[in-house]
């Protein structure tokens, strides 16, 4: 699959400023709404699957995710950042639509943060700490947006020939032999 070029930070391009054309923002919105789950690509890092919400904010729609703190690890994450982004066919399971986003921290307190955490909590599954979470979010994790930037790098029509597989990570982990 081909990866995009990062550039070294937000302004260093102009394609990180540009909102996605228009059939394409409503693909992504439709996919990300139906499908609860991402793989996030931070540069430099292994790409990450996480559970996120689609939610539109001050009539900018992104994917919110939940970070640290006893939630889903994403190494790397940063404000400011510029990820890339896959989602899956919730019909299919398969490759729907890649695109940029910009990261963006979303502050505990703010109207963002107030609008945002309950539909988070909400969607949330299996939560340990029941009705305390939002309490543990604000102190222990971090809430990101991450808005869609530029074109799609994939969609229907337009995929790399390549699978998207990545190669097993070696680690301490074995298979029993028989």
């Amino acid at each position: 699959m081909t990866r995009p070029q990062y550039p070294a930070s937000p302004s260093s391009s102009s394609v990180a400023t540009l909102p996605p054309a228009l059939p394409d923002a409503a693909l992504v919105e439709e996919a990300c709404k139906k499908s609860g789950l991402l793989w996030v690509a931070v540069p430099g890092m292994r790409d990450r699957l996480v559970w996120h919400v689609w939610q539109e904010v001050a009539g900018v729609g992104a994917a919110y995710l939940v970070t640290g703190g006893g939630e889903q690890n994403v190494p790397g994450l940063s404000n400011g950042q510029l990820v890339r982004v896959t989602v899956r066919s919730k019909d299919k399971g398969g490759r729907l639509a890649t695109w940029s986003g910009m990261v963006g921290r979303v502050e505990p307190g703010g109207a963002e943060w107030a609008e945002v955490v309950p539909t988070l909590h909400a969607k949330r599954l299996n939560a340990r700490d029941g009705e305390a979470q939002p309490d543990r979010w604000t102190a222990h994790s971090v809430v990101y947006r991450i808005v869609p930037q530029g074109p799609l790098l994939e969609g229907p029509g337009r995929f790399a020939k390549a699978s998207g597989a990545a190669p097993v990570q070696s680690g301490p982990g074995t298979t029993r032999r028989r």
